[in-house]
């Protein structure tokens, strides 16, 4: 029988520095929050080479509802097929404490010595003063050792703490990627054969129309790089002017983004920015990387900031190179444009109130499938399963439209995602709204992410989904739209953007 669905809070640890009291630390470890001004941003969580543990600090993981619900929490890790060990995580957490409790212990009698010298050194005789002298140097001495056993103790057990995913919706399949549940298809594969045609691969349509090349980038950049050319260009642009457009008059703000983030923010939102295993290019000698969204410097944008209840739900739209890795993707069906290292995308991000999550996460899923309707894509709607899910996402559909060009008689190919993230990056990156509560929601704690009473602050909700993906957009729209002669009838919505061009063909 496999592990039950099951649903818990995420992960909320606030670390401030070793100097920090033990009743302080105690307390936001818990989940405390400081009262806040809406109208003053609340210093951001750390930036530099502290990285994933700088992220973290800002709010990750609450410890100890993990050790209440250890057998929960094991569950959902087991279900979506996370490396994480959550004992050695509690482990380390209680170490963690008691070198907290024992280096605030250690300080406090420091500071009294140093206090007895100040106003009582005149009294002492010179025995009594040399006893305390020699006091003070033993104790400051415990106290440096302490200090760095702390900062030892704090980034072991954030290392792993950091490893914990946010919990899964019910609804989730369980299960590996094989378990995605198809919750509709909309539309038909293309009958070539009634064209009097065979399906034709993107790379080869594009290489009869000399719309990319990929040789010329291969010996700049090396593999899986690209250059765009004559109506390819076109095409990349139109389709980011388009997309721009349509999410902006559905109410999305129009942004374009860095492509550089700090380590901190680039894990705050949940990605591994070090490791093997990680897709983010960093800079040598830096604490920057190469984002592989925009998600990543849209999340960062409001870290460490307190929204007004009015500013949400905060609609986004930025456009974006993305950068990635893609350590170990190889093989016939991902050739071409379908997964390079870098390209261009429009992604949609939304922060907002955790009551409204669930209902927006549906919207932006309807709002993709709009887009994908305008383009006459033919494509179909997946539940992801617990294990394909990304440690941030609470839940995720995909939407992958039929490219008869990929492998061997077509197949499906991922062209977008929207994730409900719900508190997970927000805990994080520390972003919060104030909202007055109820005297009795105050009382009982009821609300859910709430952490602190009437007329605090909570956790928002972030939420993410792809409007536009270009490359994988002009690899289908290319492998549909072929026709008999060669050419490729452009989309209706996209020719305004062409200079009106409704046909690709070689001049």
């Amino acid at each position: 029988m496999g592990p039950a669905r099951m649903a818990f809070s995420p992960p909320c640890l606030t670390l401030r520095g070793a100097a920090s009291a033990a009743s302080n630390r105690l307390s936001r470890l818990c989940g405390g929050a400081r009262r806040t001004s809406t109208t003053t941003p609340r210093r951001p969580p750390p930036t530099g080479v502290r990285g994933l543990r700088g992220a973290v600090a800002a709010g990750a993981v609450d410890m100890r509802w993990v050790k209440d619900n250890i057998n929960t929490v094991k569950a959902n890790v087991a279900a979506r097929a996370v490396a994480v060990d959550v004992d050695a995580a509690v482990s380390l957490y209680d170490a963690y404490l008691a070198l907290v409790t024992a280096t605030d212990d250690a300080r406090r009698q420091r500071n009294l010595v140093a206090s007895r010298m100040k106003t009582e050194a005149a009294k002492m005789t010179p025995d009594v003063r040399a006893e305390v002298i020699a006091q003070g140097k033993a104790l400051k001495s415990s106290v440096t050792s302490l200090e760095g056993r702390l900062a030892h103790a704090e980034s072991a057990f954030v290392a792993e703490a950091a490893k914990l995913p946010n919990r899964t919706h019910p609804d989730v399949p369980l299960g590996g990627e094989e378990a995605a549940t198809t919750l509709r298809t909309v539309g038909a594969p293309r009958d070539f054969a009634a064209d009097g045609m065979a399906p034709r691969s993107h790379v080869d349509i594009g290489a009869d129309l000399d719309l990319f090349d990929f040789e010329a980038a291969a010996r700049v950049a090396g593999n899986k790089f690209y250059y765009l050319k004559n109506a390819g260009a076109l095409l990349e642009l139109a389709l980011i002017n388009w997309s721009m457009a349509f999410v902006a008059s559905r109410g999305f703000t129009p942004m374009t983004a860095p492509d550089l983030a700090r380590e901190d923010v680039v894990a705050g939102c949940g990605f591994a920015p070090r490791g093997e295993a990680s897709q983010v290019y960093r800079l040598e000698e830096s604490d920057l990387c190469l984002v592989g969204t925009a998600e990543i410097p849209l999340g960062g944008m409001y870290a460490g900031q307190v929204l007004t209840p009015k500013q949400l739900p905060m609609r986004l739209a930025a456009f974006s190179h993305c950068f990635r890795r893609e350590v170990g993707a190889a093989g016939t069906a991902t050739r071409g444009l379908y997964r390079v290292h870098q390209f261009s995308k429009v992604e949609l991000f939304v922060i907002a109130r955790p009551e409204d999550s669930e209902a927006i996460h549906k919207e932006l899923l309807g709002l993709e499938e709009e887009m994908f309707t305008a383009l006459g894509l033919c494509y179909r709607v997946l539940d992801m399963p617990s294990g394909d899910l990304g440690n941030p996402a609470y839940r995720k559909f995909d939407i992958e439209a039929w490219m008869p060009g990929r492998g061997i008689g077509g197949g499906w190919g991922e062209i977008s995602s929207a994730s409900n993230c719900t508190d997970f990056q927000a805990r994080r990156l520390g972003i919060r709204y104030r909202e007055d509560t109820s005297d009795d929601e105050a009382a009982t704690g009821s609300r859910e992410g709430s952490v602190s009473g009437k007329g605090g602050t909570r956790y928002a909700h972030t939420l993410n989904a792809t409007a536009c993906a270009v490359p994988r957009m002009i690899v289908t729209i290319l492998e549909n739209n072929v026709q008999a002669d060669g050419s490729v009838t452009v989309p209706h919505v996209l020719r305004p953007f062409m200079g009106g061009l409704d046909v690709i063909r070689l001049r």
